[in-house]
This record gives C-alpha cells, sequence and structure tokens, in this order.
C-alpha cells in the first residue's frame, strides 16, 4: 500500500509544479505589459508635442521671413529661389568605356543664381566625369568620393558662389 500512495502524489506534484510555472509566467507578463503602458504614457506626451512645435515653427517660418529665399511653385511645392537644376549629363566613363553614367544635380548658390555659372559648371561636370573610371565610384564610399570631388570643383569654379551640390539621379550603365 506504501507503493500506490506514492504513486499517486508524484503525478499531483508535476501537476502543481506546472499551474505554479504557468502563474508565474501570466503575473510576471502582466507587470511587463503594466510597466510598458506606464512608461509609454510618461514619454508620449513629450514627444507629441515636440513634432507639434516643430511642425507649427515650420509653417510660421516663411511667414516670418516673408517667405526669403524659398516661394510657391505651380504645383504648390515650395522651390529655392537659390537652387539652380542643371540638364541631366550622360556620358561614357574613361574605363571601361562601354560603362555611361548619367546624374542629374543642382546647384545651390549663396545670393543670386547665374546661369552662364551654372552652364560653366555642367560643362566642368561633364569633363571630370569622363576622366572618371568605374573602379573609382564602385561601392557608396566610390559615391561618396565622388560626391566630394564634384562638390570641390564647383566650390573652385564658382570662386565661393555655389554653396553646394544635391545629387538628384546616379545611374551607371
Amino acid at each position: 500500500m506504501a507503493e500506490t500512495e506514492d504513486e499517486s502524489e508524484a503525478p499531483g506534484k508535476k501537476k502543481s509544479g506546472l499551474i505554479v510555472t504557468i502563474a508565474i509566467v501570466l503575473v510576471l507578463s502582466l507587470v511587463a505589459g503594466g510597466g510598458g503602458w506606464v512608461l509609454g504614457g510618461i514619454l508620449a506626451p513629450t514627444v507629441a508635442p515636440a513634432e507639434e512645435e516643430a511642425a507649427a515653427a515650420a509653417a510660421e517660418a516663411p511667414a516670418a521671413h516673408g517667405g526669403e529665399g524659398e516661394k510657391k511653385g505651380e504645383a504648390g511645392a515650395r522651390v529655392r529661389e537659390n537652387l539652380v537644376t542643371l540638364e541631366p549629363i550622360t556620358t561614357n566613363l574613361s574605363y571601361p568605356s562601354d560603362n555611361w553614367i548619367r546624374i542629374e544635380v543642382s546647384l545651390v548658390f549663396v545670393g543670386e543664381t547665374d546661369d552662364d555659372l551654372a552652364d560653366k559648371i555642367q560643362e566642368d561636370i561633364l569633363a571630370y566625369l569622363r576622366t572618371v573610371s568605374l573602379q573609382q565610384i564602385e561601392g557608396p564610399r566610390g559615391y561618396q568620393y565622388l560626391q566630394d570631388d564634384l562638390r570641390e570643383r564647383v566650390k573652385l569654379r564658382s570662386k565661393g558662389r555655389v554653396n553646394n551640390i544635391l545629387m538628384r539621379t546616379f545611374v551607371i550603365e
């Protein structure tokens, strides 16, 4: 009889161990969920007003400055007065010569724009791209070097009148 009592107690212990484990997991899940909810309530109000203030400041900035440097285009998008978009430049690379490159660049002028200077800069960019090999502009680092080289050439050519260049498209075929 002693053997039958030991056998009947063993399954009960396993069931109670499983129930205790499930209860602990449920309690910990509820504590974690409540903590996340409380932390979310603390952080959320500080993020939302900051975004609203930034949007309000951006909406007031053109009105406060009289739209200086920017104007509304036909499609309603903002167009910078000191930005000149060059025609797409397409040329073959120096090596391998059967590869072609096509870029679209915009120039950011300091003050008034100069279309004659923009045309000279476009010719200079075209001449430079003809000297570039595919190995020089491979990968993200090569692209960054190309962008830095173009920015430096444009600043030298314009004698500081062009502040920056914006690469709109960059395709190699």
